[in-house]
């Protein structure tokens, strides 16, 4: 029997195009592209016309709430592009960037799997075009001019006590959540108590992904909230001059930058946040783009769809005017098996009852995409244990809900793995049904938007807080902050705030500790439960199995 090769080796063992001639393929030539190398390169937007509305079609890959199990989400975003362009449509990939942190935490890279994946593997997952350092050098100079402003003048007003912003690092490191700067006397500045969040969740992350422009990148980065004066009036960075020191830093990170999947298909890899604490979607310029060049875009929302896609729709879709057409909701049967109550050692043996008991969990998750008007698929991301009786299980599943379910094998064929389901996806955007709206109303204040997304998605019974985030949401909205949508920071693993509450729970609290204020990137988040905006590595790191053989090359990946 011939082993399996791993992810590596199958990326390793396809030689990529030429980087401008996946590039022709959208139309693009010259001065468009600046290419990084043979296999990599920007597009200069400033070059293209993405006003007005656009040709393409939006599809949206979202899936299941995740488990150690695996559900492949990225996987079956580029299988489908993938499949979409093997039945003979033009499709292109929009995905995000892969954070240090997960790389060299928990999962061990971000591109796809198997036969289904963007290349350069290596270099995505490993400092790509440089974009992630640059938007932690663009907010650790916001970090310093402040501490700089406060030292020499003040002429803000800025209280030292509440200071708001922290520093960020791309790298997992618990031992920076909370920190005290300045010792060391008077020479060092004002000491104070702050803290890391990781680049990901960083508000210059969020506003690198949802502007449209250079000019909105700087407008957005001069109305971060930075802190408070004593009277509790709000100080923005353009107090420190930031803006534009910060904007000349990702000045060419703001460029889409553009890959291809193992079958020579365009890709955009561009931006990176979080979905369980940040907005989980890659950038609008990348989206925006791919949709001006391409008669189809398959993109991707972080995590389960009670976050990825709940994001992407009432932040992403809402702030940037798009519409989706139609959304593939990713599940395995192996996951399935988990939130039925089968651990992870055992999901190789066929388990039926087990599946019929996990399928609340996906049942869920069609209930919650229902909601915002865009019709539906199922993708069943084929693994080799998978039994007949299993998927039929599924299948019959997805037909009491009135979705269909179908299996696609891309991880093991590429695109010809997705050929079925990506029929299905043009036959549902061709019925034309879209109808999207966003969950809640602009002018819904900013608790009832909290408790909106807790109980119609979550499907909370109560959402509790304290009386000072209460006060707190009050003075944001008389501070002109009403309009804005809620970005909730809430474990990926249960639709509770609790991580070890599997499958469909109902009736459960949502605590809200802490909200804070994205003025720049124009939301409020909501930080619920245990959940951290720096995560910390596990006890056995990917990092342990990440090295350079004898020939210089990257081992470890996956």
């Amino acid at each position: 029997m011939t082993a399996l090769k791993s992810d590596i080796e199958i990326a390793r063992s396809v030689t990529p195009q030429h980087i401008a001639d996946v590039a022709a393929k959208l139309g693009l030539s010259g001065t468009q592209l600046k290419p990084f190398g043979y296999d990599k390169a920007k597009v200069d937007v400033s070059q293209l016309d993405l006003e007005g509305p656009s040709d393409g079609k939006l599809i949206l890959v979202t899936a299941i709430s995740p488990t150690p199990a695996g559900e492949g989400k990225t996987t079956t975003t580029v299988g489908l592009g993938d499949g979409l362009n093997y039945i003979g449509k033009q499709a292109t990939i929009c995905l995000r960037e892969p954070s240090l942190g997960p790389c060299f935490g928990m999962k061990g890279g971000a591109t796809g799997g198997g036969y289904a994946q963007v290349i350069p593997m290596e270099d995505i997952n490993l400092h790509f075009t440089g974009d992630f350092h640059a938007i932690t050098s663009a907010h650790n100079l916001l970090s310093a001019l402040l501490d700089n402003h406060i030292y020499w003048h003040n002429d803000s007003g800025l209280d030292s006590r509440r200071v708001q912003w922290k520093r960020v690092l791309d790298m997992n490191d618990r031992s920076l959540r909370d920190c005290v700067i300045s010792l060391g006397g008077v020479t060092n500045g004002f000491l104070r108590q702050t803290g890391f969040d990781i680049t990901a969740a960083s508000e210059v992350m969020a506003i690198f992904c949802l502007a449209n422009s250079l000019e909105d990148l700087q407008e957005r980065l001069a109305k971060i909230t930075v802190g408070e004066t004593c009277n509790r009036t709000p100080v923005t960075a353009d107090a420190m001059k930031a803006e534009g020191p910060m904007t000349v830093l990702l000045k060419e990170a703001l460029m889409p930058n553009f890959v291809q999947t193992l079958e020579h298909n365009p890709a955009f890899v561009h931006g990176g946040p979080f979905a369980n604490i940040a907005h989980g979607c890659n950038t609008v310029l990348a989206t925006k783009t791919a949709l001006k060049l391409s008669d189809y875009v398959v993109t991707e929302a972080g995590f389960g769809s009670d976050l990825g896609a709940e994001k992407f729709f009432d932040i992403k879709c809402r702030k940037a005017d798009l519409a989706p057409e139609a959304v593939v909701l990713v599940v395995t049967i192996r996951a399935l098996k988990m939130h039925g109550g089968v651990v992870k050692s055992a999901l190789g043996s066929e388990n039926v009852e087990a599946i019929k008991r996990g399928c609340s969990n996906l049942g869920c998750h069609i209930e919650n995409l229902r909601q915002y008007g865009v019709p539906l698929v199922v993708a069943i991301n084929q693994f080799s244990a998978d039994t007949a009786v299993e998927v039929q299980v599924v299948q019959e599943f997805c037909a009491t809900q009135g979705v269909e379910a179908i299996e696609a094998s891309h991880w093991a064929n590429g695109g010809a793995g997705t050929e079925v389901l990506a029929h299905k996806v043009v036959d549902i955007i061709d019925r034309g049904e879209a109808n999207f709206a966003p969950l809640y109303p602009d002018d819904m204040p900013l608790f009832e938007k909290i408790s909106t997304i807790a109980t119609k998605i979550y499907r909370a019974g109560r959402v509790m807080t304290s009386d000072k985030v209460m006060k707190q949401l009050a003075l944001w909205e008389e501070q002109g902050h009403c309009s804005l949508p809620v970005c909730m920071a809430k474990t990926q693993y249960s639709f509770s705030t609790d991580p070890t509450l599997m499958g469909a729970p109902t009736g459960h609290d949502v605590n809200v500790r802490e909200v804070r204020l994205s003025s720049g990137a124009g939301f409020v988040v909501a930080i619920c439960g245990d959940i951290m905006t720096m995560p910390g590595l596990p006890q056995i790191p990917s990092a342990h199995n990440i090295l350079l053989d004898d020939n210089g090359q990257v081992q470890g990946l996956f």
